[in-house]
């Protein structure tokens, strides 16, 4: 039986290749772990029963029985199955993600970073107890492009100090940003968010620069501007494509020297800090435009990430609308809801030009809506709607079903807004841009 008082984090590891068990079973005892290697389903069976592991790390082959079915049948007879994390060749990823819906917490691809792999491994034991899965603090997608930027992350942050993640609007870009600060500076560092976009330009260098009392009217004290309240941590600019071309040459020199001057001060002053920047614009085209300054495209350029959008990585669909429900259910136990499989399946189809963050508003706003725990086609887009019947009739195409919902859903709002574009993107949680998009898209006018 399982001794509830050991304090020193164990890890079951299930792996028979000789060479790459003796060295991660090394590695992780470096670590301040215990390991249990097991090399078999039945010696993994034994140790699970005779300790309390934070991690189990598992190969899908094993010599006696599948590392999958292995998981399914734990995980159907276990109570307080620790988060499994699965070691995979290429060719088995749709495996590993079947059983991350599944339950499993996590994968990773052979060969994999050790250094990867300890990360994630640490966040398991660390940050989410012997119950809970990776969640979308690590996660950011089960599909083969979003795991490889996970991945590589932890490599990135130790060797590098700056960092350019581009992508359209919603597909994740802060998340990934937060998840590189908390790799380079530490989750407790500071994280200081500034969005270019929304910040007018004759106030965006006080933001950033902060002031001393009296640099200008309205200044009636002294006020650290952004960088200096990273402090150690990171600075995201998000949305740097809208910055001031007169910003930008101010912007590199403190990215060269680490020194800034205040609004009104004297004495120019050191900051440390990780810089983060994001943008949906084609930086390249604007150097070549003479919209943005070259010399600061090369500087932020160094290390890029393109996050794709969800239409390019469909599999992680069915995943976010799964963690949204889920989150659902935690904050409302009361009202548990769960996706009708056809309705999964055209979700899938969609194109979501809004990414992540028109289908996370779709689900939170299914979930409320829907007058009964299963959630169907029609609960994604209110109820209400002059959108023909209940149930889409059988020989017509789910999606088509949905985007005529969507059609009538976006008319209807447009007309509380009174065709008000920027109020009409606000409630429905996309930028004006997106929803321009879907209005084209859909045949209708603002």
């Amino acid at each position: 039986m399982a001794n509830p008082n050991e304090t020193r984090s164990r890890l079951c590891l299930i792996e028979d290749d000789e060479i790459i068990g003796e060295s991660l079973t090394d590695r992780f005892r470096l670590e301040g772990f215990d390991v249990d290697w097991c090399r078999t389903g039945v010696e993994a069976r034994a140790a699970l029963a005779a300790h309390r592991h934070a991690v189990v790390i598992s190969d899908i082959r094993l010599p006696d029985c599948n590392g999958g079915e292995l998981f399914l049948d734990l995980l159907a007879s276990v109570p307080m199955l620790p988060p499994f994390l699965f070691m995979t060749a290429f060719g088995s990823i749709d495996r590993a993600v079947e059983l991350i819906k599944a339950g499993a917490a996590d994968y990773i691809t052979k060969p994999f970073d050790p250094d990867a792999l300890i990360a994630k491994v640490h966040a398991l034991a660390e940050g989410y107890g012997a119950r809970q899965p990776l969640a979308s603090a690590e996660v950011l997608g089960v599909s083969p492009a979003m795991r490889r930027i996970a991945e590589s992350l932890p490599r990135l942050a130790r060797h590098a100090d700056s960092l350019l993640i581009t992508g359209e609007s919603g597909v994740g870009k802060e998340h990934v940003a937060r998840l590189f600060h908390r790799y380079a500076a530490g989750p407790q560092a500071p994280f200081v968010a500034v969005n270019c976009a929304a910040i007018p330009d004759t106030l965006l260098e006080a933001e950033l620069f902060g002031y001393e009392k009296g640099a200008f009217t309205g200044a009636t004290k002294a006020r650290r501007g952004y960088f200096e309240q990273a402090g150690g941590g990171t600075v995201f600019l998000d949305e740097i494509g809208d910055m001031p071309l007169s910003m930008q040459a101010k912007l590199l020199r403190v990215l060269q020297e680490h020194r800034l001057q205040r609004l009104g001060g004297e004495a120019p002053l050191a900051v440390e800090f990780h810089l983060v920047c994001a943008t949906h614009c084609d930086l390249r085209a604007m150097v070549d435009e003479g919209r943005f300054r070259d010399d600061l495209y090369y500087r932020i350029h160094v290390i890029h990430l393109r996050i794709p959008p969800l239409r390019e990585r469909r599999e992680d669909i069915p995943w976010f609308v799964h963690h949204f429900v889920d989150a659902f259910n935690r904050a409302h136990p009361e009202e548990k809801r769960r996706i009708d499989p056809r309705t999964e399946e055209a979700l899938t189809r969609y194109a979501w030009p809004g990414n992540v963050r028109e289908l996370k508003h779709a689900v939170e706003r299914a979930c409320i809506l829907s007058p009964g725990p299963l959630l169907g086609a029609d609960a994604f887009f209110g109820e209400g709607l002059d959108a023909g019947p209940d149930q889409p009739p059988p020989s017509r195409p789910l999606a088509d079903y949905l985007m005529d919902c969507e059609r009538d859903y976006l008319h209807m709002v447009l007309e509380q807004h009174g065709g008000h574009m920027t109020r009409t993107a606000e409630a429905l949680g996309i930028t004006r841009k997106t929803l321009w998009e879907k209005l084209r898209r859909l045949g209708l006018q603002a």
